[in-house]
């Protein structure tokens, strides 16, 4: 398949792009800055598009002849207006756009954000919540994705059909290592931060509870590239880790790597047991079950060693594409 992929230079989107090449798909690229991931211009397979989501026109060409669409941009606004017009509204845009083109699937990348606050054993099924502007755009064009299964031909009339599958994908925090140069981690800046306080000495104080189903973009490229491949449709899956980690374990981990550090690891509170979201959709549906521990450590690992160099005076090309 040839599948048009918004935020492909990102956290999550690098890591779909490989996943998709691995299984043999072409990849057409929407990127702000084309010389961004220089490794993607010489790439078997990628066709980068040089443009944001602004530019209708632009996408409207480079969707001809595609089979797919993956949404994992994030557009921003600090208000209500600005939120909905950089996000939903082009979210909304390139459905429509999927859709009259011909395209066959369409993922939207939303977030647990949607849902709101966690309860235990929250899946799929449960109403929309949100609880700030990010997690209100993302109900919106979920809710969007969901309802698009046909035009209007005038007011309260019912139009064409439409043939696009709809898919929906939740992520919760998801990290990753960049996996080509000049490639994007998350924005987070939590395991830099700890790495940086382990070699320089600095006491590591978390609470006890304070953790989350973690999992890595390695792994949620698994289940993007799954969903492109199946025939379902209107499906909306959480993508977290199995289990829930806490930061003071990261931290134990972290110190465990630099056995000469200073640092001393201070837990607050009294460990209990805490909610998590249900995950046994993606596992019944495509087999997948993700422990996120593994690449954990190697993300604390990159971490040390970009802390490291920071330390040492060298010039840091940091997770939003930026010197710092």
């Amino acid at each position: 398949m040839k599948i048009f992929v918004t935020g492909g230079t990102g956290n999550i989107g690098q890591n779909v792009v490989r996943e998709l090449l691995s299984r043999g798909h072409e990849v057409v690229m929407l990127t702000r800055t084309i010389d961004r991931v220089p490794a993607y211009k010489t790439m078997a397979g990628v066709t980068l598009v040089e443009g944001t989501m602004h530019n209708h026109e632009l996408i409207e060409g480079a969707l001809k002849g595609c089979d797919g669409l993956i949404h994992i941009a994030l557009g921003w606004g600090n208000d209500p207006v600005n939120m909905l017009d950089h996000d939903t509204r082009e979210t909304a845009f390139l459905l429509d756009a999927a859709a009259r083109n011909g395209l066959k699937n369409f993922i939207y990348t939303s977030s647990t954000a949607a849902t709101g606050d966690l309860g235990d054993g929250l899946d799929e099924t449960c109403a929309y919540r949100p609880t700030d502007l990010y997690g209100s755009t993302k109900a919106a064009s979920e809710v969007y994705c969901l309802g698009f299964r046909q035009y209007y031909s005038a007011q309260g009339g019912y139009g064409d059909k439409v043939t696009l599958r709809r898919n929906i994908i939740r992520p919760g925090y998801t990290f990753s290592n960049p996996i080509v140069e000049g490639g994007a981690s998350q924005s987070d800046q939590r395991f830099y931060t700890m790495a940086l306080k382990v070699l320089s000495g600095e006491d590591l104080v978390y609470d006890a509870n304070d953790g989350t189903q973690f999992l890595s973009g390695r792994q949620i490229a698994k289940v993007y590239a799954d969903l492109m491949e199946s025939d379902l449709n209107e499906e909306i899956f959480f993508a977290l880790g199995k289990n829930r980690i806490n930061w003071h374990e990261i931290a134990a981990i972290a110190l465990e790597m630099v056995p000469e550090s200073k640092s001393k690891l201070i837990v607050n509170g009294e460990p209990a047991q805490c909610a998590v979201y249900d995950v046994s959709k993606v596992k019944n549906t495509f087999g997948l079950e993700f422990d996120s521990m593994e690449d954990i450590r190697e993300h604390v690992a990159w971490n040390l060693e970009r802390a490291r160099a920071f330390l040492a005076g060298e010039k840091l090309y940091n997770t939003n594409h930026e010197y710092s």
